[in-house]
């Protein structure tokens, strides 16, 4: 008996769907004018890109400025979107490509399959890819792996370019938050006055007997901001300053190193990677003898 099949086709449905409440994520990694150009320009065109779509509501723009992407866990703007969308609040995330979006691969996969399980998209612009789509997670999987690497490889240029400069004995220190230099015009260390007076006190003060925490607490008293320009003083910060030989002129470089280029962890250099002591680098606040004078009360009063 012949066995014969007729095909029913699928009846069309006419359906309005409510449209997709979407927003957009920029991030820029530095806080270069051409890169803040930049984070502005994607900020305004994927508003006005969302906005002028009849199938899209936009429910906002979440960003970070100056931040790494290498890894989610400082990026305020990005926590706070995937929150908002793991709460319901938003349907698709658009991203101007996957490495704005993050350059660590498991990050990217982890959240990424987080939002699908939870039936929000991402669509990212550059790369085309629809995470909803089948080939989505593929092709994902491949730009977050070339993303990450191409990190790697600006970490370690990075790195390079620093083991070059400690080489030659080129000296910087974070000038907002290091009480007594200011930055030269040729980029190296130049005594401010008005804070060496208060680096010279704290070495009197210790040399003639108060602890750095009697120190961090007659500072605070007094009212003078500590290098950071937070109001009260600690006996950390204190000590940090006694026993900092670029007061006396010298430079120890490479005093920590990052051990990760992904989670950016630092540890203290003891030793793992190459040290280098320059002398003489700069103009001292503190005369020679007198720093290891306070060294050498550092290690009487320990008992040693």
């Amino acid at each position: 008996m012949a066995v014969r099949v007729t095909e029913i086709p699928a009846a069309e449905i006419a359906t309005e769907s409510a449209p997709r409440r979407a927003a957009a994520y920029a991030r820029v990694s530095t806080d270069h004018e051409d890169q803040l150009t930049s984070y502005a320009a994607q900020v305004e065109y994927y508003t006005e890109y969302i906005k002028n779509r009849d199938d899209l509501e936009f429910v906002g723009i979440y960003t970070d400025e100056g931040i790494s992407g290498t890894s989610t866990k400082r990026r305020e703007g990005f926590k706070r979107m995937i929150a908002d969308a793991l709460a319901g609040k938003i349907d698709l995330i658009i991203a101007k490509s996957v490495s704005r979006f993050a350059r660590n691969t498991i990050d990217s996969l982890t959240t990424i399959r987080l939002l699908k399980e939870h039936n929000v998209e991402c669509w990212f612009e550059r790369e085309n890819i629809h995470t909803f789509d089948s080939r989505g997670e593929l092709l994902l999987t491949i730009m977050a792996g070339i993303a990450q690497e191409e990190s790697r490889s600006i970490s370690e240029n990075c790195k390079w370019g620093q083991r070059r400069r400690f080489e030659k004995g080129e000296v910087s220190v974070p000038y907002k938050r290091f009480l007594g230099y200011d930055r030269g015009e040729d980029g190296g260390l130049v005594v401010n006055e008005e804070q060496a007076v208060i680096v010279r006190r704290i070495y009197d003060e210790f040399l003639n007997g108060a602890t750095p925490y009697a120190i961090a607490k007659a500072l605070t008293e007094d009212k003078i901001p500590t290098p950071g320009g937070k109001e009260v003083w600690s006996k950390t910060v204190v000590k940090s300053i006694l026993t900092n030989e670029k007061y006396k002129g010298d430079a120890l470089l490479q005093k920590v190193f990052t051990v990760d280029y992904l989670t950016k962890q630092k540890k203290k250099n003891n030793g793992e990677v190459t040290r280098y002591y320059v002398e003489g680098s700069h103009e001292a606040i503190i005369p020679p003898e007198v720093w290891e004078r306070v060294q050498a009360e550092f290690k009487r009063r320990r008992g040693g």
